[in-house]
């Protein structure tokens, strides 16, 4: 079973930078339970940079649980899905995540 710690450290290897054309984002992750932690993706210049910790001005915050994220990011869990059931919460305008879907690929549920 993947980490959280794992995911993030593999995260920039899904970044689609052909989809990130003028996009200038911070999407800070707020992981909670066992192996979860604090960590931002950075996207701009077509780049995307993860870092362990809290950036002060985010675009997004996506806060869930260590087990629901890894679900998410393996394709056993489908992000509107996440969000509809709570068990992923949003704080910042929507829109950041629609386009964080875009330049990111996920392995599909099913």
């Amino acid at each position: 079973m993947k980490t959280v710690k794992q995911a993030f450290d593999e995260m920039p290897g899904t970044f689609l930078p052909e989809a990130a054309e003028g996009v200038d984002e911070v999407y800070q992750f707020d992981i909670s339970g066992e192996g979860g932690g604090k960590w931002y993706a950075q996207v701009k210049d077509r780049k995307c940079s993860v870092v362990e910790g809290v950036h002060e001005k985010p675009s997004l915050t996506i806060t869930m649980s260590a087990t629901d994220y890894i679900d998410m990011v393996e394709g056993r869990l489908h992000g509107q899905v996440a969000f509809m059931t709570r068990k992923m919460r949003l704080k910042g305008d929507m829109r950041h995540a629609i386009k964080m879907n875009q330049i990111f690929k996920r392995k599909s549920s099913g």
